[in-house]
């Protein structure tokens, strides 16, 4: 099998497990109502199922892959979907809400290391240039899960009962574990050894500091929004249960179409490519607070805030991966981990943030809270270029230089 054939295998296998991993971190969004009139929870506290499971993934993301860093990348696969599967059985039989909150971290542990460590994987097993778009394969696992995953789940709990929605994430987590059974090889390359001391080397590094931040605020801008978007759908903007299902499948084919136009758009200049999408996701935000009350307008804008959503996420993956190449190439996993802790910063700050909104009864303010967000990551972007234009080359003028140092 030539290198092409087995890179588009792997990078399906990743996918299909993203996509399991996907359906699970945004299932409760879908399913929210019924979990909080299940355990007579508030809605502040039913998002704490997405907030806590961003939780997970914060921490579990750099600890498992500090003490995972050199294990058999097959093998940490098919356990990584072992233990998701566990986590999932454990919230569909859930006899209280904390219990329910304890499978979901559990799931969120793998959840951290399987996307930290598949990123660096489908970055590996391709070209220098179109490491981007490769990534932006493994993540369309998670955006698919958005399109498909996420409605189809939330059908069956509104058909079947909750519970049924996570035994349906316990099937999707099989199907993921024989793909990565069979489509694997056995002999992926390893990172190089690292130690807890690699952190500290990466976050005194200004620029990698930065990008981190800027990973936490600029993909987290979406979520005091989106925790709540059955809730703005239902009460703000009048749209039925049964119409909610049919926009979440369209909200998620705007959020694939957008990460993969992210990938693209991101493959020669990452930085200047997410200056844009930032502004674009802060345009989206606004419509969102002037349509919040607004039947088609608002839907019009839940739809263009999905186009954004996931835009940035393969530019923010691969040039952490080009800052720790160039800066602290002994830590690119480590590195890649902790963007991975990042992005689930953003989630747990911004869902948390609007959670309290909400508490405060300000649904229809929740944009304001993105929006502060996505202000402050463009400004540090823009900084981040400043500092970065002399030091960071694009993926073609990585292989470049790669090509002159052999010769």
């Amino acid at each position: 099998m030539n290198k092409k054939v087995s890179s588009n295998w792997i990078l399906m296998s990743l996918a299909i497990s993203a996509f399991a991993i996907g359906s699970t971190e945004f299932i409760s969004v879908g399913i929210m109502p019924l979990l909080t009139n299940t355990f007579n929870v508030s809605l502040a506290t039913g998002g704490l199922t997405v907030s806590i499971y961003a939780t997970g993934i914060m921490f579990g993301a750099p600890i498992l892959t500090l003490l995972t860093n050199r294990w058999n990348r097959k093998k940490l696969l098919i356990g990584i979907m072992v233990s998701f599967v566990i986590g999932n059985l454990i919230a569909t039989f859930a006899s209280t809400f904390w219990i329910l909150l304890a499978g979901r971290v559990i799931t969120a542990l793998s959840h951290g290391i399987l996307m930290a460590i598949a990123s660096l994987i489908a970055a590996d097993v391709v070209e220098p240039n179109k490491r981007a778009s490769a990534i932006a394969i493994m993540f369309t696992g998670l955006t698919v899960a958005t399109v498909t995953g996420v409605p189809i789940g939330t059908f069956i709990g509104q058909t079947l009962g909750w519970r049924a929605s996570f035994l349906f994430l316990v099937v999707l987590g099989l199907v993921g574990l024989i793909t990565n059974f069979i489509l694997v090889p056995n002999d992926l390359p390893l990172p190089r050894p690292t130690s807890a001391k690699g952190i500290w080397k990466i976050l005194k590094q200004p620029q990698l500091l930065l990008i981190l931040i800027i990973t936490a605020l600029g993909y987290g801008a979406t979520f005091p929004v989106y925790t709540y978007l059955t809730t703005i759908l239902n009460k703000q903007m009048n749209w039925s249960q049964a119409a909610i299902v049919i926009i979440l499948v369209f909200y998620g084919l705007a959020v694939a179409v957008g990460n993969t136009l992210g990938g693209r758009f991101a493959n020669t200049n990452p930085l200047s490519a997410l200056l844009k999408m930032f502004i674009g996701l802060g345009v989206a935000l606004l419509l969102m607070l002037f349509t919040m009350n607004m039947h088609y307008l608002g839907l019009f804008a839940v739809l263009i805030m999905g186009l954004f959503a996931f835009m940035n996420v393969p530019g923010l993956q691969l040039y952490i991966v080009q800052l720790a190449e160039e800066f602290t190439p002994n830590e690119i996993s480590l590195a890649s981990a902790l963007n991975i802790s990042a992005f689930n910063v953003g989630i747990t700050f911004g869902s948390s943030l609007g959670g309290q909104a909400v508490s405060a009864g300000q649904l229809v303010n929740t944009p304001w809270i993105g929006i502060g967000m996505i202000l402050a990551s463009v400004i540090l972007t823009a900084i981040l270029m400043k500092l970065g234009n002399k030091n960071i080359v694009s993926s073609d003028d990585l292989k470049l230089q790669s090509n002159c140092e052999t010769k």
